[in-house]
């Protein structure tokens, strides 16, 4: 099999790369993460006029990419700068909006003209109790949804929400102004950098994009790649920093990566590493195929990131000692974000559960 990315890839990746360092280093990530919004719209402005916005999605739309594989390599990068900003807001967001056809809004969101993020999850409240699904009502051109939804990627900053709500009939996909009525939103920093809201509506007016569950079954699945090897690339970064500072520190006259011990575990991590990699190339690969096939490599995919991330991330604050939790260090806003990323489109449990099951059905 060949594991390259390609001429037109490669260029992408380093174009990013380039534009990262320059504009997204770590005194622009903690200036961002510090601002109201949560994130540099000066720099993701750049990134819409340089075209990675576009790279997400078809020419059909405006775009210019839009394979599971140029999802996957932006997001790589993104795992190894860490620039805040709604990625993946925009990438599911913008998948939904692809398969309504709508090149005009999506046009907009790829020109960084206007920001858009993606609400499913339902909101949860302090008792850990769960809101009812959104529902929605109308019929034509004029629908309205109702309900509430938690931790919605860069809400206070989002021109447009896509809103999943159920219309008696299934689930469908909405598009919400946030300036509309009957729109409340209430938005916070996130503990990994970044922002999200908690989203309200009631009875807000609302477009029908689609009411095919497939393609909002497709978005996550979209979610789902970028998150793995977002999550891939920032645990290839715990390791070669924890490398790096083995080397370095000193313990009884000696670098302690000279020890047996801590060398043995290094090994493991890298190890586990190239599992997690493989799963979420193994997700982008089959991304094409039926449902089934695609949803249970996605959810591998989860799975694997979760369960490696967690141990990436614990290693590399171990053996760093008491430094590896302070804010000071980059490793620990790239542990931080490894840990969100765990959770986010589902936790591993609930991963493993969902590809036991179309395993089981396949």
């Amino acid at each position: 099999m060949d594991f390259s990315i390609g001429e037109d890839r490669q260029m992408l990746v380093d174009t990013l790369s380039r534009y990262l360092a320059d504009k997204a280093d770590w005194k622009a990530r903690e200036a961002a993460i510090e601002s109201d919004t949560g994130f540099d719209k000066a720099m993701w402005q750049g990134m819409a006029e340089l075209g990675i916005l576009g790279a997400l999605f078809g020419e059909e739309v405006g775009g210019f990419g839009g394979s599971p594989f140029d999802i996957g390599v932006v997001f790589g990068e993104v795992g190894k700068a860490l620039p805040p900003g709604p990625f993946l807001a925009t990438l599911m967001a913008g998948k939904l909006l692809e398969a309504a056809g709508d090149a005009e809004t999506l046009g907009n969101v790829i020109a960084g003209a206007s920001i858009a993020t993606f609400a499913h999850e339902p909101a949860v409240s302090a008792d850990g109790s769960v809101a009812p699904q959104a529902s929605a009502s109308g019929s034509g051109d004029s629908w309205t949804v109702s309900g509430a939804k938690g931790v919605v990627d860069y809400l206070g900053s989002a021109d447009v929400v896509v809103v999943t709500a159920d219309t008696g009939n299934g689930l469908a996909a909405f598009l919400v102004e946030t300036g509309a009525s009957g729109v409340e939103i209430r938005d916070y920093p996130l503990v990994d950098g970044g922002a999200a809201g908690e989203l309200t509506l009631s009875d807000a007016p609302a477009r029908l994009l689609t009411d095919d569950a497939s393609a909002i079954d497709t978005a996550i699945a979209a979610g789902l790649v970028a998150t793995a090897w977002e999550a891939a690339a920032v645990m290839e970064v715990l390791r070669d920093e924890t490398l790096e500072y083995l080397r370095t520190r000193k313990q009884f006259g000696i670098p302690i990566g000279k020890f047996q011990a801590l060398q043995h575990r290094m090994a493991t991590v890298a190890l586990e590493i190239e599992q997690a990699r493989s799963a979420a190339i193994n997700a982008a690969a089959n991304f094409g195929k039926d449902a089934a096939t695609r949803d249970r490599f996605c959810s591998a995919a989860k799975y694997t990131v979760g369960k490696v991330g967690r141990l990436a991330a614990e290693e590399a604050i171990q053996m760093h000692g008491g430094i590896g939790m302070t804010w000071e260090l980059p490793l620990s806003h790239y542990a931080k974000r490894l840990t969100m990323l765990g959770h986010v489109l589902g936790e591993e449990d609930e991963h493993l559960a969902r590809f036991i099951e179309l395993s089981m059905a396949a």
